[in-house]
């Protein structure tokens, strides 16, 4: 999501299917609720109080969390391919320009330890990733969202597959609907995920191109300026901690203030501007700016069909004893 990143229904029964189907697809693949009741009765509890204390100890891995999830569920399948290191001279996910600016990824592998010291070999990464997403989006004051478990772990990752999944901070709103559609997100459920971007900050890597040489005629000129002050150059360094916060008002709480910046023509990203712009996203972005349970209601039924996206179940893939690398 931050990078530091026409939907016309003719009938009540298409909107159902559209919903439905992927809910279906994950309960017929595996999926359910409370997957460890038996194997490891501790693991969601576990999971919850190591990203309760890691929050208090470096409150931004909250935010990595809701990135993590879906930068690994957009790519092909939620499986954890995300936090897989290279190996062998493939190129990981984790390496490729579109997932410049994720972190924190040693902490998942703290939570990782923590399940293996009560339950080992039995809890994936990939339910971490699900599960450390749920728990760090209520950590910031966001919905929680009930997922369901049981994913397992991809043996393979490669950068070279993330620019077909990945959309681009600058991408057209076209082709965002569109690669949410893939995965059975509407046009509404795929503004409630953007959502996410009223937490954490984004590089200036990212932003320059709507300041230099010119400032976006769509960006609101006082902000441009604070914008400028946060990114003075039109070539930054992105080694460099060089970034303006998604939000300056809330900038790490969870909640609808990102529509009412857009609203104001105080998006961040080019992509999160032109929802406000579009007549396919328009109405959605005004209704959660007025309306923050409704936002958290459109982001919940989001999450949850992303975070069932294609799983690895049954005897497909693995559960990794450490996230960085396949077993031996």
């Amino acid at each position: 999501m931050e990078r530091e990143n026409s939907f016309c229904f003719g009938s009540l029964a298409v909107i159902v299917i559209a919903v439905w189907v992927p809910f279906s697809l994950a309960q017929s693949s595996g999926l359910k609720s409370n997957y460890y009741a038996e194997s490891c009765p501790g693991a969601e509890d576990i999971v919850k109080e190591q990203v309760y204390n890691l929050y208090q100890e470096h409150g931004n891995t909250a935010v990595s969390w809701v990135r993590t999830i879906f930068h690994d569920c957009m790519v092909e399948s939620c499986d954890a391919s995300l936090l897989l290191d290279t190996s062998g001279g493939v190129m990981s996910e984790k390496a490729s320009d579109r997932n410049f600016g994720l972190r924190n990824f040693k902490y998942l592998n703290t939570i990782k330890r923590a399940l293996e010291k009560e339950c080992p070999g039995v809890v994936s990464c990939a339910d971490i990733v699900a599960l450390a997403a749920r728990d760090g989006a209520v950590m910031l004051g966001g919905p929680r969202v009930e997922l369901k478990t049981g994913r397992r772990d991809s043996k393979k990752s490669s950068a070279a597959i993330v620019d077909k999944y990945i959309p681009l901070h600058n991408d057209s709103v076209s082709n965002v609907l569109s690669r949410f559609a893939s995965i059975g997100i509407d046009a509404e459920g795929a503004v409630a995920l953007l959502g996410a971007h009223t937490v954490g900050r984004t590089h200036c890597v990212n932003l320059v191109e709507r300041l230099y040489p010119k400032v976006d005629p769509a960006l609101d000129p006082e902000y441009a300026v604070y914008l400028k002050g946060r990114c003075p150059t039109p070539n930054p360094d992105p080694e460099a901690v060089a970034y303006s916060r998604n939000d300056r008002g809330t900038p790490m709480k969870f909640d609808n203030n990102y529509y009412n910046n857009l609203m104001k023509n105080k998006g961040l990203l080019v992509v999160d501007q032109q929802l406000h712009f579009d007549p396919r996203t328009s109405s959605y972005v005004k209704k959660m700016a007025q309306d923050n349970q409704y936002f958290f209601s459109q982001f919940s039924r989001a999450l949850t069909i992303l975070s069932e996206n294609n799983p690895l179940t049954g005897n497909n893939g693995e559960i990794r004893k450490d996230c960085r690398f396949v077993n031996a």
